[in-house]
């Protein structure tokens, strides 16, 4: 989805890692690329509200050997915890604790001195196998070394699984999205509210209720799209009703006869009513998938 950064005015470097050692491991074969530079460390499923600027713009000036990020929450025992000094300093981890010593949770945002490469060859794998991120963090403290952390002001979610990245995309259409209509819209198509449709795409007798966004290159016919659906790139979409749904690039969805709600729907997926008999349902479903029928 992110391709080689260009889009975005960057140029995005993958190193693969092959099996799941754990999240030191990521950071021990990535060493080649990352040399002796600073460097920051952000978990893919999270999304932050706060500019990460000003933490990166501290780490460099103090000459630190490790920031953490936290945020605030109600319930600590379901996270990793963070138990700090006076000075705000970290003084232990503690992943999942019965017994929190903090509300402060680990975010999943890090940032590392060099230094931190030498402490990973040494590191010895967990108990569950892996080798990990927080066990190298507690090492850095345990010999004296400088690690902070800093508190996020925004939101913070974590996007693992469907409900999860539902809200975040609620919330970001509530914090980001305006108007911008890019696409071919006919003359009985009718849009309310905000609703950013891409280059591109072409909307033939629809209905969108905003906030919503549909990408670029999309056909939409015969359609409603309620609030808080979010179009990728390519999608096509006929004789269908969408709401409070996220739909991957490049999805097909024809002449269903219910409304789709509360859904995720992944890249080039095809979901659609066969004229033939007898009626049944059929599926072709991947691992960890869950479907409701109602």
């Amino acid at each position: 989805m992110t391709g080689d950064g260009s889009r975005f005015g960057y140029r995005i470097t993958y190193i693969s890692q092959t099996s799941p050692d754990g999240l030191a491991h990521a950071v021990k074969i990535a060493q080649p690329f990352l040399e002796d530079s600073p460097f920051l460390m952000y978990l893919g499923d999270n999304l932050i509200q706060d500019s990460l600027m000003g933490f990166v713009q501290e780490f460099l000036q103090r000459q630190l050997d490790a920031m953490i990020l936290l945020k605030h929450v109600p319930n600590p025992a379901a996270f990793g915890v963070a138990e700090l000094d006076n000075d705000g300093k970290v003084v232990r981890l503690i992943e999942k604790p019965k017994n929190p010593p903090s509300n402060f949770a680990l975010v999943g945002v890090y940032l590392f001195a060099p230094a931190m490469h030498q402490i990973i060859a040494h590191l010895q794998p967990s108990a569950r196998g892996e080798l990990e991120i927080t066990d190298a963090i507690q090492s850095l403290v345990d010999i004296g070394k400088t690690v902070t952390a800093q508190q996020l002001k925004g939101w913070w979610l974590d996007t693992g699984k469907k409900d999860d990245l539902l809200e975040a995309n609620q919330i970001i259409l509530d914090a980001t999205l305006s108007s911008e209509i890019l696409g071919d819209v006919d003359d009985m198509t009718k849009i309310s509210g905000r609703v950013r449709i891409g280059k591109g795409s072409r909307l033939i007798n629809s209905s969108i209720r905003g906030p919503a966004v549909i990408g670029e290159n999309c056909h939409i016919e015969n359609c409603f799209i309620g609030s808080y659906s979010s179009i990728a790139d390519s999608v096509k979409l006929i004789d269908v009703e969408v709401d409070h749904s996220v739909v991957l690039e490049g999805a097909v969805i024809q002449q269903l006869h219910q409304r789709i709600v509360d859904s995720l729907i992944g890249r080039r997926a095809r979901l659609v009513n066969s004229p033939q008999r007898p009626k049944a349902l059929r599926f072709m479903i991947g691992d960890d998938c869950q479907i409701e029928l109602i």
